[in-house]
């Protein structure tokens, strides 16, 4: 059972910039699929970004692309999300999430059939003037 933990959320006016963190327990990151989704009050939960295992493949929603940036540090076992330009419609309780299956060149913006099998507890970003 991997616990994750999400922080880096917070107050942001309309334009500004966010960098979200989330640690991963243990030294295998790079085996792993990991994806930010978010969900914001009566919406359904929406993939944000996502990053292959061994990082041979990113994917990122329509709606976040070119201003969300998903990446790794080894050796802390941290995933970033890098959120610049940021709008209203962008406040949501974001949550990182990992496929423990090894899928180089492959990940996915939806938890299809409970493909991310961890979830953080998730981290606030709100965006408002």
């Amino acid at each position: 059972q991997l616990q994750l933990v999400e922080s880096g959320g917070g107050l942001v006016q309309p334009g500004g910039s966010l960098r979200l963190s989330c640690t991963v327990p243990g030294n295998t990151l790079d085996y792993y699929s990991i994806a930010w989704f978010r969900q914001a009050p009566g919406k359904e939960r929406e993939g944000v970004s996502c990053r292959s295992s061994f990082g041979h493949a990113t994917n990122s929603a329509d709606s976040v692309k070119g201003r969300f940036a998903i990446s790794k540090d080894n050796i802390t076992n941290t995933v970033y999300l890098q959120m610049k330009s940021l709008t209203p419609e962008d406040t949501a309780l974001y949550y990182c999430a990992v496929d423990k299956i090894p899928r180089p060149g492959v990940c996915a913006l939806e938890d299809a059939r409970g493909r991310y099998h961890y979830w953080g507890q998730g981290t606030q970003v709100t965006v408002s003037s």
